[in-house]
């Protein structure tokens, strides 16, 4: 008999909210669908996320990576690595019961093994992930401008061309910071949004389009989520809402 025979069950996904977070339920629809269409349709490549707080999204991620695919997790979890004292307040104020070991056992209760965990900035991730090579990057660091104009910038560097961005609390009263980071990304670097929910915008430096139509087409058929599209900027984008 092996150790992972003897292993306790693993929870499902209907077990989520067991996982201290936030996490609503139209970014995980998001989430599973566009990891599924990228599955399907292209593009292929890793996964990336920056910032995980105690797994709830990192924990949806690590179900949809494929055979071959890398899936890495950047965080500081707690405010002795932070690189500035703004950082570090900024860890004290909203994270002060997040630890690695928290966000391992959370994760271990769904999947057997662990991501590949870099414990830091996410200043550094682009020494440890390879140019071009992600498909899906979710960026939940820092809200602080300068930090998040920065993982923006690192995750155009890291997505292949057709990879899609998520960017949470980009409208968030508490972050403006992180709006100002984002809008400033799609005036001024050649982001397109995709699709807006209440807290994260997705968007991709490459086709926009047959994406945002896809997705469209497919809230047709969800029964407590419709989408609405919108021109902004010189953008056609997606605004999902809950019935």
């Amino acid at each position: 008999m092996t150790a992972q025979d003897t292993a306790p069950p693993l929870l499902t996904l209907d077990r989520l909210d067991e996982v201290e977070g936030w996490f609503f339920a139209a970014d995980r629809y998001l989430f599973e669908w566009l990891l599924s269409h990228q599955r399907d349709h292209g593009p292929r490549g890793d996964l990336l996320e920056l910032g995980v707080y105690k797994g709830k999204s990192a924990i949806v991620l690590g179900h949809h990576v494929a055979e071959g695919e890398r899936f890495t997790v950047c965080d500081l979890f707690d405010a002795d690595g932070a690189p500035d004292a703004s950082t570090a307040t900024e860890m004290r104020v909203y994270y002060p019961t997040l630890t690695r070991q928290v966000f391992e056992a959370n994760y271990l209760r769904f999947h057997r093994r662990l991501p590949n965990v870099v414990q830091g900035s996410s200043s550094e991730i682009t020494g440890h992930v390879p140019a071009r090579s992600c498909r899906f990057v979710h960026i939940d660091a820092s809200h602080l401008y300068h930090h998040v104009r920065a993982d923006i910038a690192a995750a155009r560097e890291l997505l292949t061309e057709d990879g899609v961005v998520s960017l949470d609390d980009f409208r968030s009263p508490h972050t403006p910071g992180v709006a100002a980071a984002t809008w400033e990304a799609v005036l001024t670097t050649g982001l397109k949004p995709v699709v807006l929910t209440e807290s994260k915008l997705y968007g991709t430096w490459g086709s926009a389009d047959s994406l945002r139509d896809s997705l469209a087409a497919h809230l047709t058929t969800h029964p407590t989520l419709w989408g609405v599209t919108e021109e902004v900027a010189g953008h056609t984008l997606l605004r999902v809402h809950s019935r």
